[in-house]
């Protein structure tokens, strides 16, 4: 039998019963589902696989996206843990920063040139915990530079909170980022911030972050000539693909993933794996988004069609190996015809970023989904073993 942890079909039915009682079919109608999915999510016989789906279900509750994810309130996950005693440190930081303050710096050039490329490739491993850690006085340091430097760090910071389930607090550094980069008129650092906000974001903000990306394309248009401006074109385009298909925008979204594709056809992948700022900007990363998309619209078979041509080790940040992995495993798991499959992915998911895996509510909650599935007959051994490694227990 499972132990049921606290995953996003506990909280919906929290917030329902706190709602006065709100009956399945009430909260169905409301988000335009049916009585039968609102039970399997509950349950946790059947994961929410789209993100228009948690904006429908949190506003039938009258709550937000982040109350159902529990993201940035719950404890438990040590990684999680870890990098929450260091986020008062890090507000403090942004408060002051765009407060005006700035501190006399106590790095050389040097030095803080070696920490920000430290913190980047903490990124780049997904180790977020550590780079929560470096963050409040790497973040004071850059300030007291300000410009480009300032520009990364918060960039840096706004990446490590959204991941960590910080939302707001990531805004926050995103306009960090954003300030810096136009005060000294940087327009590939520019497209970079201005895509890190877009990403920051809630959920519920997907027209928004839709516009936010469309003005940007326009105003960096004149700058293609820059080879990283025409990378942070191309991954401005994926943004806004992805928040106008979960918009419910189809044919906006396929023309700005049509812009994307030729932009990355001309440029190629990175030969470095990262590309400027390590956006990965290139086919490669182009065939990852689409793969989200597809899982964003439903279409588990194309997510399958598409692995088959993308090679996600060319690029260096694992968190696009996780990406191509989690989204195989949730395709392969619809339905509970290849259980065995999705574990499979789910367990490379893991191997290739194992904070992220951890802490990611849908990537729970795929793998309490399998439990549940497997419970009327013997649960595989490297299912126990996977969901012991982010914290699920299961009873013998």
């Amino acid at each position: 039998m499972v132990r049921k942890p606290d995953t996003i079909g506990a909280r919906i039915r929290y917030w329902r019963m706190r709602r006065g009682g709100m009956t399945q079919a009430v909260l169905a109608g409301l988000a335009g589902v049916t009585q039968s999915y609102v039970s399997q999510v509950e349950s946790g016989r059947k994961p929410i696989d789209r993100r228009s789906t948690l904006v429908a279900l949190a506003a039938a509750l009258q709550v937000t996206v982040a109350d159902l994810l529990g993201q940035g309130t719950e404890s438990g996950d040590p990684a999680r843990e870890s990098a929450a005693e260091c986020v008062p440190a890090i507000w403090s930081a942004l408060i002051e920063i765009e407060d005006g303050e700035r501190r006399p710096s106590t790095y050389t050039a040097e030095r803080l040139t070696a920490e920000i490329a430290r913190a980047d490739q903490l990124r780049n491993s997904c180790n977020y915990p550590a780079m929560a850690r470096m963050l409040p006085g790497l973040l004071l340091e850059a300030a007291a530079v300000g410009g480009a430097a300032l520009a990364q760090v918060a960039y840096l910071a706004s990446t490590c909170l959204r991941h960590l389930g910080y939302r707001h607090l990531a805004l926050n550094a995103a306009r960090v980022s954003v300030s810096a980069a136009e005060d000294v008129d940087d327009r590939a650092w520019l497209g970079a911030s201005r895509f890190v906000y877009a990403q920051s974001l809630p959920i519920e903000s997907a027209r928004l972050a839709a516009k936010s990306a469309d003005r940007s394309l326009s105003e960096l248009q004149g700058d293609a000539s820059d080879v990283r401006v025409r990378q942070m074109l191309g991954q401005l385009h994926l943004m806004a693909a992805l928040a106008s298909t979960v918009d419910a925008r189809p044919d906006v979204a396929r023309a700005h993933l049509s812009e994307a594709a030729r932009e990355a056809a001309s440029l190629g992948d990175p030969a470095d794996g990262g590309g400027f700022n390590g956006c990965c900007f290139g086919p490669t990363n182009v065939g990852l988004w689409k793969m989200s998309i597809a899982a964003e619209q439903g279409e588990y078979g194309k997510i399958i069609e598409l692995s088959r041509t993308i090679r996600p080790q060319v690029l260096k940040a694992s968190n696009r190996q996780l990406s191509y992995w989690l989204d195989i495993g949730r395709a392969l798991a619809d339905g509970g015809r290849r259980d065995s499959e999705a574990l499979a992915a789910f367990i490379r998911a893991e191997q290739a970023a194992p904070i992220p895996f951890a802490i990611n509510p849908l990537a729970r909650d795929a793998v309490v989904t399998l439990a549940q599935r497997a419970q009327r007959r013997a649960i595989p051994d490297e299912l126990r073993l996977l969901a012991g490694r982010i914290g699920i227990n299961l009873a013998a």
